[in-house]
This record gives C-alpha cells, structure tokens and sequence, in this order.
C-alpha cells in the first residue's frame, strides 16, 4: 500500500486513534492498528502517537505501512518423528507431547516457526497439502500441545478434502487414555454438554459458554487405582467431535480433572498421604506431573484414495507409563 494521508474530521473529536483508523482502513483489526502505532507506520501530525490518544479533529494522520502483514510461513526444521504409517497419501505420526502442531497466532515470526509438528513433517516429507494454509500444511486435525499420540496429516490437497470429509461426516474413530483424579460413578457413560470459550479465561474452553457448540465424549472404566496418593481412574475415552480441549474441558466438568491439567483444576502436585506413606516406605513423597496425562491411542479412518479401513495404535509413552508405576509403588 503506497503511503497516504487521513485528515480526522470534525465528527470524530473525542475518539481514540486506534478506533478512529479501524473505522479509515479497509480490512484491518484493532490489534493491527495498535502494531502500526507502535511500529512508527502510522504518525499523527508527523509524529509517533499513543493508541489512546484522544483526537481532537483535524490532526493528519499518514499511514507508511502495510494495513495487513505478510503471512508467514511454515520453515522445514529437522526434528525426528515417529511416523507409525505412510504411504502416497498421507502419514499418520505419534506425535510427543510438548510439540505444538503448528505455529501460534500470538507468538512472536521466531516462535512460530520453530519447534512445531508442521517444521517436522515439511523437512521429513518436502511437501504437504495446501489446503489448510502456507502455516499449517497438511493439517486435518489437532491435538493439544501437552497431548501425545497418533495424529493425520495429509501430503496432497485430494486426500486432505477426503479425509476431512470423514472427520465432518464423524467416520473417523478416535481413541485416547486418560487418568484422571477421583473414582467416576459410572463404569461407562457419554458426556453431550456444548464447549465454547471462557469469556473470562480465554485460554480455557467451558460447558457454560452461552454459546458453546455440540461436544460428544464417550468413556469406559479400565481400571480403578487406590494408590498412597489417593483414587485415580484410568479411561478409554471416544470422542464424535473434536472441539477444543473437548475430553479435557468433558471430563474436568464431571469433577475429575485430567492428571497434570492445571488449566482445568489438576494440583501441580500428587502428594502421599501420611499413613499411606508409612505402609509404602519406597514411595516418593511428591509426584510432579510434567504433562497431562492423555494420549491419543488409537486412530481408524478410510484411506482417501483406495477406500481401505486403516486401525492404526500407539502404546502409552515411556514416561506415562513411569507415572503410573509410580503412582502404584
């Protein structure tokens, strides 16, 4: 965009500046326009000024910058993967937890290409689907960041619409192990409570959205564990949907929060009760979750090109599996 001129009218006296130009640019967010202010692409009178400044009518602000910013793009970086199945179509990895599976809005040009899924997947393959953008190449799903186990990616544009046709007709089956604090009443059940945005919490989703979307979980007991750090359940856990934080957001609204989520009101810690602790000498007297304890263990979908049925599993990680024989020493 070349550099141009806005003269503040009369009518707009009294207005902040950022508000005044979200209403003078085409196409442009607030937060963009605070970014311009601070870049020094927008001046008032020739000057740098304060988002909050209030205009008086009359000033001249001059626009030097892009209204939008460059989309980044996704960067091959060479970070082993565990690829459990591939062929011409796609490829199904056990992705760790702690990897985010593509760049975040938020971050910083740095942040948001390096470390992720998508820098792994474009060095390992060279190419991936386009249809969900040059940030999130072959992506036709997600799972959390702290969040291990099988996830689908898609190496050309035809398979990522087919099988993101399965996801939206709920074709695709998706299993997950969760422990979680407390003994369920249920031995099996279905949670069918809408998830949207906390309007508070924006980082957290909740049952109590005004405007929430439908959410399906299904879960199934597989064991009930007395431990000296108090009760846990182990899960199998189905999901028809996939909103965010979907079985986290479910099963912390059933009173059993998912062991190491602290966004959904898990402890920091597992402490050892005192008469538990004198029965048990061999036990550590903290444990320290450091992830939650979810994994998405199994993955069953329709080959996009063939048709084929594909069941596809990945055992508990190393250090879940620890966690657990610790949790019962």
């Amino acid at each position: 965009m070349a550099p141009h001129t806005i003269v503040v009218p009369p009518s707009a006296a009294g207005q902040r500046l950022d508000q005044f130009l979200v209403t003078r640019i085409p196409d442009i967010s607030r937060a963009r326009v605070q970014q311009l202010l601070r870049d020094e692409k927008a001046l008032v009178n020739g000057s740098t000024a304060k988002p909050s400044l209030k205009l008086q009518g009359g000033e001249e602000i001059t626009v030097l910058g892009d209204p939008q910013p460059p989309p980044l793009r996704a960067i091959a970086e060479d970070i082993p993967l565990d690829i459990v199945y591939e062929d011409t179509d796609l490829a199904v990895v056990n992705k760790a937890a702690g990897m985010m599976v593509h760049a975040g809005a938020g971050a910083t040009e740095d942040e948001r290409n390096r470390g992720t899924l998508v820098n792994a997947l474009l060095h390992r393959f060279g190419a991936l689907s386009g249809v969900g953008g040059e940030l999130r190449p072959g992506i036709v799903h997600r799972l959390d960041k702290q969040t291990s186990g099988l996830i689908l990616v898609a190496k050309n544009d035809v398979a990522h619409r087919r099988l993101a046709q399965q996801f939206s007709r709920r074709e695709v089956k998706k299993r997950y192990i969760a422990l979680v604090h407390g003994w369920l009443r249920k031995d099996r059940g279905t949670i069918n409570t809408p998830i949207g945005r906390d309007s508070i919490r924006r980082t957290r989703m909740t049952t109590n959205a005004s405007s929430g979307r439908s959410a399906i979980t299904h879960y199934e007991v597989r064991e009930r564990i007395t431990s000296p750090y108090g009760k846990f359940t182990l899960l199998d856990v189905r999901i028809e949907t996939g909103r965010s934080h979907q079985i986290r957001v479910h099963l912390s609204s059933l009173g059993h929060p998912i062991v190491g989520d602290r966004l959904y009101g898990a402890p920091r810690e597992v402490r050892i009760s005192r008469t538990a602790g004198a029965r048990t000498p061999k036990a550590p007297a903290v444990l320290t979750p450091e992830r939650n304890f979810l994994h998405a263990t199994a993955l069953s979908f329709h080959q996009p090109t063939s048709g084929e049925w594909l069941e596809l599993a990945a055992a508990l990680p190393p250090e879940l599996v620890e966690f657990l024989q610790q949790l019962c020493t």
